[in-house]
């Protein structure tokens, strides 16, 4: 069934992709030069996201930068869980949020981290196309999961890469204990696939909200799941160990939507290539920073990285 939908899945693709790239060759796109521009005049949209600050930041650029272009916007960012708001884009509750290429790729259609294409992106825009799901373009930033360590442990027991401490755990299986949310917990590109990787068995895993690992490891848990561009693992001095089997799969940033509402709304292409396009592992760990060690709100810290790179007014 699939290569029958082949052809009508990569013009589909095609189509986003194109759009989006006609986004990048003009400059801020629609909502840029620091203005407000009305190609979204009439628009009902809605923008979801999932619950944790990375994608609340990346709701909000969103929310701000279609309204800037005139739509009516309806924030339902927050939203627990990457299967649940996936239904929603599904079922029409929401029309567009962020998600990741590795997160769609295992999770929401359903392959392994076996074997992966070499065009993640065009893989996923490729099969989603049939299921009506159009990809933009995405942006040059990856949050993979990782897993971190403290730096005075990682540095007294010399743990610099995921096989060092694979030994080290064997040695002192004490300290296999692991902290992690409920998703990671439960995903095959979570920690049933890192315990298979690398040899590992963490027992029963503690299950925290994902906002309290960073400032649990080392106290609840030896070793804690992050994500590479959050600014906690600063804030918490953790080291990230290197993932040497290369078993998390790419996961970079990029806008999803239903195609009928990009058909309808091709303008929301052109909108956020830019944007997308801007949003590199430097910016997003930084804007992460002022929302988890600042205490900054999502929103304003979107308007104002908005505002001072000209996107809108």
């Amino acid at each position: 069934m699939k290569r029958m939908r082949k052809a009508t899945a990569l013009a589909a693709a095609g189509l986003g992709v194109a759009l989006a790239l006609t986004g990048c060759s003009g400059g801020n796109g629609g909502s840029g030069g620091g203005s407000t521009s009305d190609e979204l005049d009439g628009a009902s949209l809605t923008v979801g996201s999932k619950e944790f600050t990375e994608s609340h930041i990346l709701g909000q650029i969103t929310i701000l930068a279609l309204e800037n272009a005139g739509a009516d916007v309806t924030d339902q960012t927050g939203i627990s869980g990457s299967a649940t708001v996936r239904e929603a884009l599904e079922s029409g509750e929401i029309d567009l949020y962020w998600d990741y290429t590795g997160t769609v790729w295992i999770n929401i259609l359903g392959n392994t981290s076996e074997n992966l294409p070499e065009d993640l992106y065009a893989a996923v825009a490729e099969a989603d196309a049939a299921n009506g799901i159009a990809w933009l373009e995405p942006a040059p930033f990856e949050n993979s999961y990782r897993i971190a360590v403290k730096s005075d442990f990682a540095e007294k027991n010399d743990l610099a890469s995921m096989t060092d401490l694979s030994d080290y755990l064997a040695e002192n299986p004490k300290d296999a204990t692991i902290c992690a949310a409920s998703e990671f917990i439960n995903r095959d590109d979570g920690l049933p696939g890192i315990e298979e990787a690398y040899g590992i068995d963490f027992g029963s895993p503690v299950e925290l909200d994902l906002n309290l690992i960073y400032t649990q490891v080392g106290e609840s848990c030896t070793v804690g799941e992050v994500f590479s561009t959050d600014a906690r693992i600063i804030s918490n001095d953790l080291t990230v160990l290197e993932d040497d089997q290369k078993f998390f799969v790419e996961y970079a940033g990029l806008v999803s939507l239903r195609q009928e509402t990009l058909d309808e709304y091709p303008a929301i292409a052109e909108i956020m290539a830019p944007i997308s396009e801007a949003l590199t592992n430097e910016v997003m760990t930084e804007l992460n920073g002022q929302v988890d060690n600042d205490g900054e709100d999502p929103r304003d810290v979107a308007e104002e990285w908005l505002q001072e790179q000209g996107f809108i007014g």
